[in-house]
């Protein structure tokens, strides 16, 4: 079956319902043809084509924000939490944002084609492995729209297809984005269907894309924990997952004081809604400034979470239960632990960590460097503040999420992490004995 001929089969019926699986399989054939047609496009192709997009971008800047305002006040009225309407919100300044990182991504070094290694055998065949796209990428994500565009334009850059289904929370926004990029990428050579975003929120079609195998060959969850824990548990394809941002935030005996202060306030503050946002402090028992960190914090709005040692440093703190260190906030609610030096402070943060970003404060470069060494997360920070965890941030560009395992791609996965490899093998009529 063609993917025009499934593309009529999963067009609405009277009553505005679709096939989802007859959707996701065409969308996913349009896709893998688009994805061919872009492996023939140039480097120099592909990054005018993104610049392109980002300008067509901020063309429809008042349309874009229109569609946002409407998903805004649908939130509102539907009793999204603040975080969550935070992550939702779009301002000139935030779009103004997305297209620059969109033009970012056109600046960096195309992966594919990139030769990893070479070398020769004794009978005299030469290898070699080179980077190629993975091919059609499913990226399933929640309130965020500027993953609309971040997707898109990693995708592209390192020449997969990409098929986009985006929660409802942002459902208007995230149509005008793709609109938009689509309009500057396919006047710039691009086929239309290397970029898709699914037109139904019918949750049946996030079933059909995480078994669609032979067809999406990685899915993405960007969102909260059920979202992933969803996929991880019926996806067919496999899966680059991104797990809860539980961050932590180690304030050694050695720290600077003002320099503590300063990165748990930023940590925590900046914005709580992300998931390189600190959701746990660690305060050494013989850190002098415990008191002074945690009065900024309260003073700054946050909530305050902690055990016995803790509540003893202000009496404004509440008591925190079991659940809190285990818990991803995305609100301005803190959990700290007094602990006893490095080593307790290692335990807490294996206990508990989510192995997504961890930091330390200090200024003793060996108790730095054993904590590098000793952390196993994807992103570990000396005298640095947690939220720095962004792809844009590492000079990636853009990100299509924080990845936590350990097979593929770990940390922030960009334009690199989307791509596989395969061999190259060149002979002169060796046969194998």
């Amino acid at each position: 079956m063609t993917a025009e001929t499934l593309l009529s089969a999963a067009t609405p019926d009277e009553t505005g319902t679709r096939d989802p699986a007859a959707l996701v399989e065409a969308m996913a054939l349009a896709g893998r043809a688009a994805q061919r047609d872009l492996a023939r496009l140039s480097d120099e192709q592909k990054a005018a084509a993104l610049r392109a997009a980002a300008a067509a971008l901020r063309a429809a800047a008042p349309q874009i924000l229109e569609a946002n305002a409407r998903d805004i006040a649908a939130g509102e009225a539907n009793g999204l939490t603040p975080a969550v309407l935070d992550r939702l919100r779009l301002d000139a300044g935030r779009l103004a944002g997305i297209a620059d990182a969109i033009e970012q991504v056109a600046g960096l070094p195309d992966p594919v084609g990139e030769v990893i290694a070479t070398s020769e055998r004794p009978n005299g065949l030469r290898l070699s492995r080179v980077r190629i796209p993975i091919g059609l990428i499913g990226i399933i994500y929640e309130s965020r729209p500027n993953v609309t565009a971040d997707a898109a334009a990693l995708c592209l850059r390192s020449g997969n297809a990409v098929l986009l289904r985006g929660g409802s929370e942002a459902v208007h926004s995230n149509r005008a984005i793709l609109a938009a990029m689509v309009s500057g990428l396919t006047a710039a050579g691009v086929p239309e269907a290397a970029v898709q975003l699914v037109p139904t929120q019918d949750r049946a079609v996030v079933g059909a894309m995480l078994t669609a195998a032979g067809l999406i060959d990685m899915i993405v969850p960007r969102g909260g924990k059920s979202l992933v824990a969803r996929v991880q548990a019926d996806a067919r394809v496999p899966v680059l997952a991104h797990l809860d941002g539980i961050c932590h935030t180690y304030i050694h005996e050695s720290a600077d004081p003002a320099m503590a202060k300063a990165l748990a306030l930023n940590a925590k503050l900046r914005r709580t809604g992300i998931c390189g946002a600190m959701e746990t402090l660690l305060l050494d028992a013989r850190f002098p400034a415990s008191g002074d960190v945690v009065a900024a914090l309260l003073d700054g709005g946050c909530e305050v979470r902690g055990d016995a040692r803790a509540q003893a440093l202000d009496p404004r703190i509440a008591p925190a239960s079991a659940e809190d260190w285990d818990t991803e906030y995305l609100d301005a609610i803190l959990s700290v632990a007094v602990v006893d030096g490095l080593d307790a402070a290692l335990d807490h943060i294996a206990a508990h960590s989510s192995a997504h970003t961890d930091a330390i404060v200090t200024a003793d470069d060996a108790v730095a460097e054993r904590f590098l060494a000793e952390v196993d997360s994807a992103i570990v920070m000396v005298n640095a503040s947690s939220q720095f965890a962004d792809g844009g941030e590492f000079g990636l560009g853009a990100e299509i999420g924080i990845a936590t395992g350990r097979l593929h791609a770990r940390g922030p996965v960009a334009l690199e992490g989307l791509t596989t490899y395969k061999w190259l093998v060149r002979g002169t009529g060796q046969a194998r004995p």
